[in-house]
């Protein structure tokens, strides 16, 4: 999987974020009622017993309005301290789980590899995206991140339909 190219489009930059908070972009700006409770369950402490405190960035700015993930993900591959972003895009606010998109930022530039030894991964890439809901946000972000589990680990759970806690 190679990075999109530079688009034409040109999002605000994104300042002030710690690298424990996890980033989470509206870009659909037609249900303020389910906007607010995306980010009320957001704002939620988290963990097995709801022991962690909340850890989020969120980006509420109307020229985000709109924003494909390949812009998102254009907007945001300057931080070098983030390994997934959340967007909150039009499918969140009609999902009746407010299912989040989830998208790694980190890209494996399949033209470095060897195709023999790496075939296998060559023929089927990590995948780029799965939705999460907002409880599951911080569970995401802070694994990712920590390196505890890969993207990939929670892009197969997720299409098994298993919940990380």
């Amino acid at each position: 999987m190679t990075m999109p190219e530079s688009l034409d489009r040109v999002l605000p930059e994104i300042v002030g974020r710690d690298m424990f908070d996890a980033l989470v972009i509206r870009t659909d700006f037609g249900d303020d009622e389910s906007w607010t409770a995306v980010v009320g369950e957001l704002r939620r402490p988290w963990g097995p017993d709801q022991e962690f405190p909340a850890r989020v960035q969120v980006v509420d700015a109307p020229a985000w309005s709109g924003a494909t993930a390949d812009e998102v993900l254009a907007a945001v591959e300057g931080d070098e301290y983030l390994s997934v972003v959340f967007v909150a895009d039009r499918h969140t606010m009609q999902s009746p789980t407010r299912a989040l998109l989830a998208l790694t930022t980190v890209w494996e530039d399949e033209g470095d590899l060897d195709p023999v030894y790496y075939q296998e991964q060559i023929e089927s890439p990590e995948p780029r995206e799965f939705r999460a809901a907002p409880a599951a946000v911080h569970a995401v972000h802070a694994n990712v991140t920590l390196g505890n589990m890969g993207f990939a680990e929670f892009a197969a759970a997720a299409s098994a339909g298993i919940r990380p806690v």
